[in-house]
């Protein structure tokens, strides 16, 4: 239904729309139900435009006295979504947070381009299950998949087109939406096909498999923060890189050993093609915390990069927040003492990490009261460990819980109290222990660090 109705207030509204042209000003209002906080905050690129609080009817109004023409986010957090907002623009939404984006309505002037943005991201998200069984098919057979659903969109673009003028600025974002989606797939296609159907190498492609590469414009402003347009230069770029380094760094062998080498082609490509600043800054910042988080590689390497990053990238906007990752990297390094951060007990009183590990075997692991179901799996493992390693201490670091709420899950789930500690400071603690991803550990021996970067799951 939404599918068919989705722009359907359009043709009401036409008589009694403001004159955009010689307005200066937009509204952007709505009703947000079930609220889960007291404000919506409307973004323009990572910048935040405006704010409003939620009257007594969980509505809100916010009255744009002079608009730049583009895409705009919204944000009620935890949840946000985009907005498309022009001058003389009224645009209204209504929204259920139970079910943020399924419940999501436009209504007003400009809401034909907003309601196709929002059913396109729903139609993309039921899409996924096919286009993933997709990937086992021949090259030419998947193109001619991918083109259909293509094409099927960009014929239901021409109808919105037909029925309600669009700006050319809000065309472009409408047809860009649409291309960058599909062309991503082609993008992560060799590598989900190898893996589907197991072969050993990347599958041949013809000449004109990635044809649309023409066509890419890689320091277009108006979509450095479109989510499809920015996905696409990641998958591009990461693609692009793979290839020449498969084909440089291994004398034609075509399987890549070195993450460095293949994180410094990516580096190298980015510098190459991207002259537009935040698009640039983005993914450099992208493929740094990529590798960083991810690779776990020596120290020697973690060097070679970081002076690589600095070189293409001294000034990035990033640079900060890089440094502060790689410089936590280095200091959690294997035969290393733990960072002396400072941890609560129980009772409330601090406590030396640092101390606390100070002994034979420690593996410390991390959880948060804020999802139930990654502490309940950490805590069954932990139970599993516990019972049959009597002599290593498991440690457990919570963050992101307040101390009443923190004792009460202890106290429920019958947790050790001399065992659990947690972190008022949660910036320090991700900088000094860099705890990603969720089910990450830190295994240590004789007060050193043995692995900052375990497996908790890996453990026996």
């Amino acid at each position: 239904m939404r599918k068919i109705t989705f722009y359907l207030f359009a043709f009401i509204l036409v008589g009694c729309q403001v004159d955009k042209k010689s307005a200066q000003s937009a509204f952007f209002s709505g009703e947000i139900v079930n609220p889960t906080n007291n404000y919506v905050v409307l973004y323009k690129d990572e910048v935040i435009i405006d704010s409003a609080k939620l009257d007594e009817n969980n509505r809100f109004t916010l009255k744009l006295d002079s608009i730049q023409e583009g895409l705009y986010h919204f944000d009620h957090h935890p949840e946000l979504q985009y907005v498309y907002l022009e001058k003389g623009d009224s645009l209204t939404i209504r929204l259920n947070t139970s079910d943020f984006d399924e419940s999501l309505v436009f209504s007003g002037t400009g809401e034909g381009i907003n309601n196709f943005l929002l059913e396109m991201f729903l139609t993309y998200e039921e899409e996924e299950p096919t286009i993933n069984n997709f990937y086992e098919l021949e090259p030419e057979a998947f193109s001619k998949k991918i083109d259909s659903l293509r094409k099927s969109k960009f014929q239901l673009l021409m109808e919105l087109e037909n029925d309600i003028p669009l700006s050319k600025k809000a065309l472009e974002i409408a047809r860009a939406n649409i291309d960058y989606t599909y062309y991503a797939y082609y993008e992560k296609y060799p590598f989900k096909h190898r893996r589907k159907v197991g072969e050993k190498s990347i599958h041949e492609l013809s000449s004109n498999f990635y044809g649309y590469r023409k066509n890419i414009d890689y320091n277009n402003t108006n979509l450095t923060y479109f989510r499809p347009y920015y996905n696409y230069m990641i998958y591009n770029i990461g693609n692009m890189s793979y290839m020449d380094c498969a084909e440089e760094c291994t004398n034609g062998g075509g399987k890549i050993k070195s993450q460095l080498h293949y994180n410094l082609h990516k580096l190298k490509l980015i510098d190459s093609l991207v002259k537009e600043n935040s698009l640039r800054d983005n993914l450099f910042r992208n493929v740094a915390m990529d590798y960083l988080l991810k690779v776990h590689d020596n120290k020697e390497n973690n060097n070679s990069f970081i002076e690589d990053f600095h070189k293409r990238s001294g000034n990035n906007k990033h640079i900060k927040e890089i440094d502060g990752l790689y410089s936590g990297i280095q200091n959690i390094q294997p035969g290393n003492k733990i960072p002396d951060l400072e941890l609560l007990n129980t009772a409330g009183e601090k406590v030396s990490l640092r101390e606390l590990t100070n002994s034979k075997s420690v593996v410390l692991y991390f959880w948060t009261g804020t999802q139930k179901r990654q502490f309940e799996n950490i805590n069954k493992k932990i139970q599993e460990l516990q019972a049959k390693n009597k002599d290593v201490r498991y440690i457990g670091i919570n963050y992101k819980t307040e101390q009443p709420q923190w004792k009460g899950i202890i106290e429920n789930y019958g947790l050790d109290e001399n065992l659990q500690f947690r972190s008022d400071n949660f910036e320090q603690l991700t900088n000094a222990l860099i705890i990603y991803p969720l089910n990450k550990c830190i295994t240590m021996k004789d007060g050193a660090i043995v692995d900052a970067f375990d497996n908790l799951y890996s453990l026996k």
